[in-house]
């Protein structure tokens, strides 16, 4: 038999739906699908670096669209982190607040969750979140708007929202 792209098309359409009945390969259909994904990972990075799970996962959604995003599904980067000079890793380019503009790139979801911990954790301009409790939710939204975190005025605002609309701090 001889194969045509048109067989083969339908052939990795039957693998790649096979594969998401199985379970191999899902991507969160919702909001509370994708806190429920990556919760154990950012209840990680708060037991090491001391920022709420809560707010981790609240800007995963945000900058991510829950996971939808060009750059969450290109870049694996949840968090829009842009490049910065002492940057070495891979690179994906989008159009942002100026054209063709720089964003990190990660070989696993993972790993954009370790480093936007690390991205806050090492940056004094973050310093005074960290002063506050680990469930103060609200405290660390605000502060990271106030920090500069996002140019969205809004940001500690739909923050929060996130967070009590899907009831994230309870993996606080």
């Amino acid at each position: 038999m001889k194969r045509t792209s048109s067989n083969l098309f339908w052939a990795m359409m039957l693998l790649l739906l096979n594969m998401t009945a199985c379970g191999v390969y899902r991507e969160p259909a919702t909001f509370d699908d994708y806190a429920a994904k990556y919760s154990k990972t950012a209840i990680r990075q708060m037991k090491k670096y001391k920022i709420p799970a809560s707010i981790t996962l609240a800007q995963g959604i945000l900058e991510s669209a829950g996971g939808k995003s060009f750059l969450a599904r290109t870049a694996n980067n949840h968090f829009g982190i842009k490049c910065t000079t002492d940057w070495k890793g891979a690179r994906a380019y989008k159009d942002a607040e100026i054209p063709n503009e720089c964003f990190r790139k990660y070989k696993k979801v993972k790993d954009s969750y370790k480093d936007h911990s690390l991205f806050l954790y090492n940056r004094s301009r973050y310093d005074k979140l960290f002063k506050l409790n680990i469930r103060d939710y609200k405290g660390w939204a605000k502060g990271l708007q106030e920090c500069g975190y996002a140019t969205d005025p809004a940001y500690a605002t739909k923050l929060i929202r996130v967070v009590e609309e899907y009831k994230l701090y309870k993996y606080d």
